[in-house]
């Protein structure tokens, strides 16, 4: 073990929220806040924005009973962003200046909460620090319901929009069979490169209550091939329920989604925008066979849904959070906690380990694919067992009148 450093830490959340985000910030601020050798803690508002900005909230300022609240509260609640960090080697202007506000709150610790791009974003900031000289140990804290990032077995956050997307599959499922008129019903999941969520509807499957037909983006999308499988269902049985993930696309690599539209705008990292792909088939579909069609996009509400939040993602979020500061304590630096599962005894255990930033930054980890139907319209069982241990348990969430009652911070700014 090195010698601690001491100082203050800052924690910074970036991309999409997920419900568990703020469980892995509190697992980072409760740590942080209670060990000795780290001086302050600070929020970063707006991501590594709010560390440009020199806009850094006292964390130590804010009641403990709401801290604790940030375990069932969704989004992030220091607020986030997509900001694309120049290369160091090209531009370092934004890093002399995380360089300038760090030193002047003695900031030796740095902990960045998000997914592939954040990842990116941590890797460069530490690589710059070793290459200065300026001591301060960055720790990446992953987050994303893609459950894209490499070298993790699964990703806090994941597993709560696997559980919302399931529970409201089998929803939809009992809703679209009421009518003695057929109905084809058509729902689009996030998931730009990766299946992981989409694939989330065959749990809903795996009960008897989910989609006919699963679609993600590791199988090119063949339209024919589609139209063909959703007739043939609602010619035998009278309804459809399809699963799409909003980034399949054609053999020649152009989104299904841009079939109505070529024209898509694109966030800082250079990502389609995407969205009103169940539209888009939705038309295509009635069309084609003149049946009574519904799309449905689950959009935000996937990523937002914390009153479905799984317990086993929530304490491993937190745990995320817990171990990065323990680990930046004793030493690490320029790492990403990731988890390891064990199934030695029997039943399901999630440990923690270390990777190097640079062999997880900008590297995709696809759904298997021997995980997907040889007809490419489907998921397998392996998936089943992979997922079901990672939704179980119910959040324990503070209600107010029988809502929701989420943390309200004081965000009190450092001087």
């Amino acid at each position: 073990m090195q010698t601690p450093l001491k100082g203050a830490c800052v924690i910074g959340q970036s991309g999409g929220p997920t419900s568990v985000i703020n469980a892995s910030a509190y697992g980072v601020i409760r740590t942080a806040l209670d060990n000795e050798h780290i001086t302050a803690v600070y929020g970063a508002a707006n991501g590594i924005k709010g560390v440009l900005a020199d806009k850094l909230y006292d964390m130590g300022q804010e009641d403990p009973a709401e801290l604790e609240l940030l375990l069932n509260t969704p989004s992030s609640a220091l607020g986030s962003c997509r900001y694309k960090i120049a290369d160091p080697d090209v531009d370092e202007t934004d890093y002399k200046r995380i360089v300038e506000v760090f030193t002047k709150h003695n900031v030796r610790y740095f902990f960045y909460n998000g997914g592939n791009d954040s990842m990116d974003t941590c890797s460069k900031i530490s690589r710059y620090f070793a290459k200065v000289g300026y001591e301060c140990r960055v720790m990446g804290v992953p987050k994303t319901i893609d459950n894209d990032l490499y070298g993790t077995d699964h990703c806090p956050g994941f597993a709560s929009a696997a559980r919302y997307v399931a529970t409201s599959f089998m929803e939809v499922y009992k809703d679209a069979q009421v009518y003695d008129t057929g109905q084809i019903t058509i729902i689009e999941v996030m998931g730009r490169h990766a299946g992981w969520l989409t694939a989330s509807a065959a749990l809903a499957s795996h009960f008897g209550c989910g989609p006919d037909l699963i679609y993600v983006p590791e199988v090119a999308f063949d339209m024919d091939q589609f139209l063909a499988d959703v007739t043939a269902i609602y010619e035998r049985q009278g309804h459809v329920l399809v699963a799409v993930s909003e980034g399949i696309h054609d053999a020649s690599g152009k989104l299904i989604a841009e079939y109505a539209s070529a024209e898509k705008t694109k966030d800082s990292f250079g990502h389609a925008q995407l969205g009103g792909l169940a539209a888009t088939l939705a038309a295509i579909v009635k069309e084609r066979t003149g049946a009574k069609v519904r799309d449905i996009e689950l959009s935000l509400l996937q990523r937002a849904g914390a009153h479905l939040a799984s317990r086993t993602d929530i304490d491993e979020a937190f745990l995320a959070g817990k171990t990065a500061v323990e680990a930046a304590v004793a030493g690490e630096t320029g790492k990403m906690v990731a988890f390891e599962r064990d199934m030695s005894s029997g039943q399901y255990v999630c440990k923690t380990i270390l990777l190097p930033l640079e062999k997880v930054a900008n590297f995709e980890k696809k759904l298997p694919m021997e995980w997907i139907t040889p007809e490419g319209n489907g998921i397998t069982s392996e998936f089943i067992d992979y997922a079901l241990p990672l939704i179980q348990g119910e959040p324990n969430r503070a209600l107010q009148h029988s809502l929701p009652r989420f943390a309200e911070l004081k965000k009190v700014l450092v001087k």
